[in-house]
């Protein structure tokens, strides 16, 4: 399942019943999986509230890691093709980062950060001492290969950047990861290796863990979802979804606000409803 706008609530809060259904289902045997565009970090502390094991696939598939922190898949950015990138998009240097799979500090890195701004700032506040800037921001590039790189900014802006990106002669060398909260006007546009996303993610762990595609089912919410969702033998969007996804003929739950993960569980999983 993705984390926000699916897990979480609007308010980026765990309801109680999402909790209770996942418990239910972890104690029937069924393995639980984060799949979000979240850093590590930021997912894990999310998975330390479910109360059962749960691996975390994060940084939009990027990455597979245990609770524990153990990395069992890592699929980077290579730093030749993200410096490409950012020397390509320097009329977006002000709403982009670099993401490293790093144990603490200097995880995030942007050229400038405007603490107050009401995208990067707003984002960036509650991981502070994950942060550090650089100028230029290419300089953060000559250690090792990045994660990810990260366009935060309005959903008008970063469709720009989307279109600046998939227009490069090179766009072939990465792959683009949106997610949009319109209502917000939130957009989040990661530059990822070639091939890089979550449903590749997903189909690695369930290979390593010996699953059936038939018996996984995906729950999400958004556009950097939909390789997930295609993946899955069960695929269920969330009731607050992008419209689009919604067009698939997917099997619909609740919203987040409704925990419409606990829904989706007991439906399809627990079968108590």
């Amino acid at each position: 399942m993705d984390l926000d706008g699916t897990l979480l609530d609007g308010k980026a809060e765990l309801p109680a019943e999402n909790a209770r259904a996942i418990a239910e289902a972890a104690a029937r045997g069924v393995e639980i999986v984060i799949v979000t565009g979240r850093r590590y970090h930021s997912a894990r502390a999310i998975a330390k509230e479910l109360g059962c094991d749960a691996h975390l696939i994060v940084s939009n598939g990027a990455l597979i890691k245990s609770a524990a922190g153990e990395t069992h898949y890592r699929q980077l950015l290579p730093a030749v093709t993200a410096r490409k990138v950012l020397e390509a998009t320097v009329e977006f240097r002000s709403c982009a980062g670099v993401i490293f799979d790093r144990p603490f500090a200097r995880q995030v890195v942007f050229e400038s950060v405007d603490w107050d701004g009401p995208f990067v700032g707003a984002y960036l506040r509650t991981h502070r001492q994950h942060v550090a800037e650089i100028d230029p921001l290419t300089g953060c590039l000559n250690e090792e290969d990045p994660v990810e790189i990260l366009f935060l900014d309005d959903c008008t802006r970063i469709n720009l950047a989307k279109k600046t990106l998939e227009a490069l002669p090179m766009a072939d060398e990465f792959t683009l990861a949106l997610t949009e909260y319109p209502y917000r006007n939130l957009s989040m546009l990661d530059v990822l290796g070639r091939g890089v996303n979550k449903g590749a993610a997903l189909a690695e762990l369930t290979r390593l863990r010996g699953i059936p595609r038939e018996n996984v089912m995906a729950i999400g919410d958004n556009w950097n979802d939909r390789e997930m969702l295609e993946y899955a033998g069960l695929p269920v969007i969330m009731g607050n979804s992008v419209p689009e996804l919604k067009t698939f003929g997917w099997s619909v739950t609740l919203s987040n606000e409704q925990a419409g993960v606990a829904a989706a569980i007991d439906k399809h999983v627990l079968r108590i409803r």
